[in-house]
């Protein structure tokens, strides 16, 4: 049995990462400020499906698996309760979600700028500081994106690449071209953390994860009250998260520009693999390891049309319109990752199919009257 730590347990990823652990026998905490939903009150946008305030939701876990998740509600920026915290919990994992995981919300404004990379890089750099003065053993599985890189016009390698310059050799940290300053934050904290292993001795995986979709994992399908958050806003849902519902209530299915731009995608219970895996074969100390965590590559079109088709199949009448793009990004790209270390270490991909798709657009239809249209059309722009 390990003890690990999540931050940014009330999230999307956190809390059915939460319940994974947990059912497996671990001695699990969790913290959180609740950012994620005040962003979206600010908004007035809200997750489709209901989620319970955390503390209702552990004493549901309670009650359906008996087992408890410990949790602390408090900013990763108030770094005395963040090391008090690492310190009496000790810690063998610490999994890092705990940051505003939204590129176009940083891209609002000025000050949504600011709100996003202060609590993203400050908080990574408090936790790291706390990890070397009292918890220096511990394994910090962190978060990436795979939007660190950006689409350079080389294959993307897993976070380092050989490089020969003047007839001498190195490997250094993979070049990163963020299309965000919420990307920009990620890039910040993966310099951060590879200096404090480099520095320290700390031992880091960095995950850059692609775009995540799906709605259920073993332990949010136990009970209506253990749902996690599903975001289909032009803030903080996915594109394909914002397809499947905009089929199933009748609206076009809006693909930004040509619909070329081309990701890594996976599933949330992939995600709970991946980070997984990584738990179960920790960095050495002294290593900041990464792993590209995708499985399937799509160009935004692609999705649309898999959407499309098992739209149709149910007897919706989806279809597809094309929209400004208000991103700065190219739509006609290159894009090679390099994604091997996870399947090494034993990842079995849940591929993308028209069967899952029909799975999330039957628990759509359930939570249909709580989407808020006025979140749906791309409102920011980049320029």
């Amino acid at each position: 049995m390990n003890r690990i730590l999540i931050l940014g347990g009330d999230g999307y990823l956190g809390w059915p990462t939460a319940m994974h652990f947990s059912r497996r026998g671990h001695a699990v905490g969790v913290i959180d400020d609740f950012t994620r939903r005040r962003c979206h009150l600010e908004r007035g946008t809200d997750s489709l499906t209901p989620i319970a305030p955390l503390h209702e939701r552990v004493q549901a876990w309670e009650q359906v698996s008996g087992e408890r998740i410990a949790f602390w509600v408090f900013d990763l920026c108030d770094y005395g309760r963040l090391r008090a915290t690492i310190e009496a919990f000790a810690p063998d994992t610490i999994i890092h979600y705990g940051e505003i995981p939204s590129a176009p919300y940083s891209m609002i404004d000025r000050d949504h700028a600011v709100r996003t990379q202060i609590p993203n890089v400050l908080g990574t750099l408090n936790l790291l500081w706390a990890m070397r003065e009292v918890a220096p053993d511990a394994h910090l599985v962190k978060l990436g994106t795979m939007g660190e890189y950006g689409t350079p016009n080389i294959d993307i390698e897993e976070g380092y690449l050989e490089i020969e310059h003047n007839g001498r050799r190195d490997r250094l940290p993979f070049p990163k071209l963020p299309p965000s300053f919420y990307h920009l934050s990620k890039v910040h904290d993966s310099h951060n953390i590879h200096f404090a292993c480099r520095t320290w001795g700390l031992r880091a995986t960095d995950l850059n994860q692609g775009v995540v979709y799906g709605i259920h994992t073993d332990e949010t399908q136990l009970d209506d009250r253990l749902l996690t958050r599903f975001d289909y806003d032009e803030l903080f849902g996915t594109a394909l998260n914002r397809f499947c519902v905009e089929a199933v209530i009748g609206h076009p299915i809006t693909v930004y520009g040509k619909g070329h731009q081309t990701r890594g995608f996976l599933n949330i219970r992939d995600t709970l693999q991946c980070v997984e895996l990584a738990t179960r074969h920790p960095a050495a100390a002294g290593e900041m390891r990464v792993f590209n965590q995708f499985t399937e590559v799509f160009t935004v079109l692609q999705l649309a049309e898999e959407v499309h088709r098992a739209a149709a199949h149910l007897g919706y009448a989806a279809e597809i319109r094309h929209v400004d793009n208000p991103r700065v990004e190219a739509e006609e790209h290159y894009y090679n990752p390099t994604h091997t270390g996870l399947l090494e270490l034993g990842l079995q991909p849940r591929l993308l199919s028209e069967e899952l798709i029909e799975t999330m657009l039957h628990t759509i239809e359930r939570f249909k009257d709580r989407v808020r249209l006025h979140g749906i059309a791309p409102a920011t722009r980049w320029r």
